[in-house]
């Protein structure tokens, strides 16, 4: 059973202490140590497999445990006890919760369960759901629960701050409705069986006699309550063994404490630490750059990570000018990577935030690279970007999808009825919503109101200069008090996708002097326009906490630069915020098994707001281990690495109009949709018809992507 594992991995299976820390390092066969450590109870200590308990945090970890137990012990697996720590609450609470007050068929409820009540208390109330977000709510019920912030106390706390009140009775409605239902919510699970096993010792005995070796994975990313109930079900007869690693310690801001995994020798003083310090999935340039990373950071276990996996392939780090250079280059190193013989499934791109993947996804896109959004959502197809580019639309077309976008949003009174209203009108007049609205006083009350205050943004912005697309979007985002909306929510990640919308929009004028408003929205209705790759393979994008767990042959770590990743706000928090941003870039160096490679760009950034510089992270890296490319770095071997092509479509900076003129049945070639037929021109908008997948497009007829079909 342990014959094909090394010499620590072999001692952190058979060693017979009480309680037992493994400290695992990155890709150094965690989950085979912990399930053959199970077996090893089973079928060598006598443990029965039903006194046997393995707790993990995710369904996913928690099944692939279980199948591997099962693999090795055949059907006495069954019986051994495999479970996330919420599943395992609730077992305890459908046996026990009678003791406080709760029924055994006690409901539970999940997100879109929490948001339905909330939909009662934004009604009953009247509260403005824009102004106070789901989202918002949620997240602050949940921080005074897990606080201990009773509803009174809530309310105490709101005195001093009116904005807070709405909140507090937000709390109020949501806990009186769970219990009128004897209803749970996730936090509930964790929170009551705390509460069980400190109020009822005879209920706690139960459990401890139940169990007696506990073995829990992913120490690193527990937190204070989970830990309670793990010692209370410990007590001090029964085994405990632990197994994580600090330095992948990335969830604090949902309440993981690095300190417990930490100081687990001053709670069991008899603990017996093994570590696992044999990487099995880097190579020694990547995981030594990794090391050397780590190694500044002082809360930490001193590990000494090694491979026997060596490489020639440096981590190599590019400095474009811009993002558009940095995505180009990212673009043209998977592209070599691809004529190498590599899949694009074996190929990730990780970013700190979201909003980064603006500029990557155009690169992909321009150089026809398959991708999709590892549990996200496409740049341009984000809500609050939509929203924005609906707002823009407002001025150029004032289509009717766009109107019904943006007209309520924020709230301006128009509920169905006003809708309805100007619908009949619309039809009746053969006229667009928004000319409805202009044209015919057909509405009454708030709606009135506000609508001819809409009326007058979008007619004033009109008279703007369609070059000064900035302008446009700034006053449009202020004005019509989308920003404020967004702002009193604090909803960040929406804040920085438009602040990166913007830059995009400063990209596109720096590039295109003479692009208009229109001609913008065009190329961006490319982007947006969304490629199916249900099948086939194809490039993961994905934030780096997404990426916990998983490895990839090739991985492109983007955005390096300080202020982004470690973020502007752990450089707030100080010395605890940067560790756990270093941890961080710990976790997204160790997922590459092959070839690393970090990439940032240069100039101005209007997230950040000030001038990009180079992440303290890059500098950190040992230079045996690293390769500088980009036009600040004087490196002999540049040349090796070929500069992004110059014809390729990069939209962002596509030259100023052609001035080619177009006519029906003409026969046209696209940059990136190929060849096509044009079946009409309106007012220098040509509808094209592309082969499949792409059908119609419409187009500026003289936009620079376009190129008449010679001898057609």
């Amino acid at each position: 059973m342990v014959e094909n594992l090394n010499e620590q991995q072999q001692e952190a299976v058979v060693t017979n202490e009480k309680y037992i820390r493994v400290i695992a390092g990155a890709g150094s066969g965690k989950t085979r140590v912990l399930t053959t450590r199970i077996a090893h109870l089973i079928d060598h200590l006598d443990v029965r497999p039903f006194r046997v308990l393995a707790i993990t945090f995710t369904n996913k970890a928690a099944n692939e445990m279980k199948e591997r137990v099962r693999h090795i012990l055949e059907d006495r697996g069954l019986g051994v006890n495999v479970s996330t720590i919420h599943a395992l609450c609730v077992r305890i609470l459908r046996e026990d919760a009678v003791a406080i007050g709760y029924p055994k068929n006690f409901t539970i409820i999940d997100t879109q369960d929490q948001r339905s009540i909330l939909n009662e208390a934004y009604k009953a109330l009247n509260i403005d759901r824009k102004e106070y977000t789901p989202g918002a709510i949620l997240s602050y019920i949940s921080n005074q629960k897990v606080g201990d912030v009773s509803i009174d106390m809530a309310f105490a706390l709101a005195d001093d701050n009116p904005m807070q009140k709405p909140y507090a009775e937000m709390y109020a409605f949501y806990t009186k409705r769970l219990k009128a239902m004897y209803a749970m919510d996730f936090d509930d699970l964790l929170i009551l069986t705390n509460n069980l096993f400190k109020k009822y010792p005879e209920v706690l005995a139960k459990w401890q006699r139940r169990y007696s070796h506990i073995l829990v994975d992913e120490f690193q990313d527990v937190d204070n309550i989970q830990y309670n109930i793990i010692q209370c079900l410990v007590g001090s007869d029964n085994h405990l063994y632990v197994v994580g690693d600090p330095d992948q310690t990335i969830y604090t801001w949902r309440g993981a404490n690095v300190d417990i995994i930490m100081r687990f020798d001053k709670d069991y003083p008899s603990a017996h630490t093994v570590i696992l310090n044999e990487n099995y999935r880097s190579t020694d340039m990547i995981l030594e750059g990794a090391n050397s990373i780590i190694i500044n950071n002082k809360n930490r276990v001193k590990k000494d990570l090694f491979t026997k996996k060596k490489s020639e392939h440096k981590i190599k780090h590019y400095s474009g000018a811009g993002p558009e250079y940095e995505a180009n280059w990212i673009a043209e190193q998977i592209n070599q990577l691809i004529r190498d013989g590599v899949n694009y499934r074996e190929i990730a791109i990780l970013y700190r935030a979201n909003y980064l993947s603006r500029a990557i996804e155009k690169g992909l896109l321009d150089y026809k690279i398959p991708y999709v959004i590892y549990g996200g959502t496409r740049f341009y197809d984000r809500q609050e970007v939509k929203d924005a580019l609906s707002y823009l639309r407002m001025v150029v077309t004032a289509d009717d999808l766009a109107f019904i976008r943006v007209i309520n949003n924020p709230r301006r009174g128009f509920g169905d009825k006003a809708i309805d209203t100007l619908y009949e009108t619309s039809e009746a007049h053969g006229i667009t919503l928004y000319e409805a609205l202009r044209d015919h006083n057909v509405l009454s009350g708030k709606a009135k109101n506000e609508g001819l205050k809409f009326v007058a943004l979008i007619e004033e912005v009109r008279t703007y200069n369609p070059l000064e697309i900035n302008i446009i979007l700034n006053k449009l985002l202020v004005d019509s008090g989308y920003l404020k909306m967004l702002e009193a929510s604090k909803e960040e990640d929406r804040l920085e996708n438009l602040k990166e919308l913007i830059n995009d929009v400063e990209v596109y004028m720096k590039n295109n002097p003479e692009g208009t408003l229109m001609e913008y929205l065009q190329i961006i209705s490319l982007y947006s326009d969304k490629e199916n790759y249900d099948t086939g393979s194809f490039v993961q994008l994905m934030t780096i906490h997404a990426a916990k767990g998983l490895e990839f042959d090739h991985v492109f770590v983007a955005g390096m630069s300080d202020g982004v990743f470690p973020s502007e706000r752990s450089l707030i928090d100080g010395p605890t915020g940067l560790e756990e941003e270093r941890r961080l870039a710990y976790v997204a160096f160790t997922r590459a098994k092959k070839k690393l490679f970090l990439t940032e760009s240069a100039g101005y950034s209007y997230v950040l707001e000030k001038i990009r510089t180079t992440s303290r992270f890059v500098n950190e890296i040992d230079k045996d281990y690293i390769e500088h490319y980009g036009a600040q770095f004087e490196n002999k071997t540049q040349a090796s690495f070929p500069r992004p092509k110059k014809q390729i479509v990069n939209r962002s900076v596509i030259q100023k109009s052609s001035g080619l003129k177009l006519k029906d049945g003409q026969r046209v070639e696209h940059n990136m949709y190929g060849e096509g037929v044009v079946v009409a021109v309106d007012n220098g908008i040509a509808t094209i018809a592309f082969m499949h997948p792409h059908g119609l497009k419409k187009i500026v007829e003289g936009h620079a992507s376009l190129s008449v079909k010679e001898g057609k």
